[in-house]
């Protein structure tokens, strides 16, 4: 039997599922981009590669706030590339639930990218010769090997993702601000709570759920990369 005083209310339960789906949309969205950033990263030299590695990485050291004017200054309603995707695309991000998806990826990808890479450079490349020499095309030694190869670090990249998009505040807030059963995800309405007379107990219930589903995150990367890697060795 749960305590009444960690019973969710009904605007505390909608804070949880928009977070797991805009953590769920973030890293799915991001996946395709994120794996061919670390492919890029990890296996070409070019024109660029500092930079762009530079770019990937900034969301890291940049403060969240920043990231999310950024973000508002490129997605919002009348940025250009914001008019631009509302009017051809019917796609909105501004103080919408897919804005905060897109500051939730934005801030994951460089933990997702920098797994996925890590993997890549420390697979040994003579598999994909030795397949390459039996004929197999560049796309078919990709999907048949290295990607299979590279799985655990896919899925770590991807948990880690997940759980970055669970905890982003200070973009998601700047950009998409804090409308409740819109864009008010678990840190929002923490957040929220603080500020408010009494609502310590509605703060400690969903900072604990919080805690409960990034620990898990975290547990469920280790356990499914350890599988992955003994089924591989096998």
């Amino acid at each position: 039997m749960i305590p009444e005083w960690l019973q969710l209310g009904p605007q505390e339960w909608t804070a949880v599922r928009l977070s797991l789906r805009v953590s769920a949309v973030a890293t799915l969205a991001s996946l395709p981009l994120g794996l061919l950033v670390a492919y890029l990263l990890a296996r070409r030299r070019f024109p660029g590669h500092a930079l762009l590695n530079g770019l990937v990485h900034l969301p890291l050291v940049l403060p969240p706030v920043v990231t999310g004017y950024l973000l508002l200054l490129s997605f919002g309603r009348r940025a250009p590339l914001g008019a631009f995707l509302a009017e051809h695309l019917g796609l909105v991000f501004s103080f919408r639930w897919t804005g905060a998806a897109l500051a939730a990826a934005v801030m994951g990808f460089p933990l997702m990218v920098r797994a996925i890479r890590l993997s890549l450079e420390t697979l040994d490349r003579r598999l994909e010769q030795a397949a390459a020499t039996l004929g197999a095309s560049p796309a078919f030694v990709f999907l048949t090997v290295t990607l299979p190869l590279i799985l655990p670090g896919l899925i770590a990249g991807m948990i880690l993702a997940f759980a970055k998009a669970m905890g982003e505040f200070g973009a998601t807030i700047t950009f998409v601000s804090n409308i409740p059963g819109q864009t008010q995800t678990l840190p929002s309405a923490i957040y929220t709570f603080t500020q408010v007379p009494g609502g310590d107990a509605g703060a400690l219930r969903l900072t604990l759920v919080s805690v409960a589903l990034s620990m898990g995150a975290l547990l469920a990367s280790e356990i499914l990369a350890a599988r992955v890697g003994r089924r591989l060795s096998a």
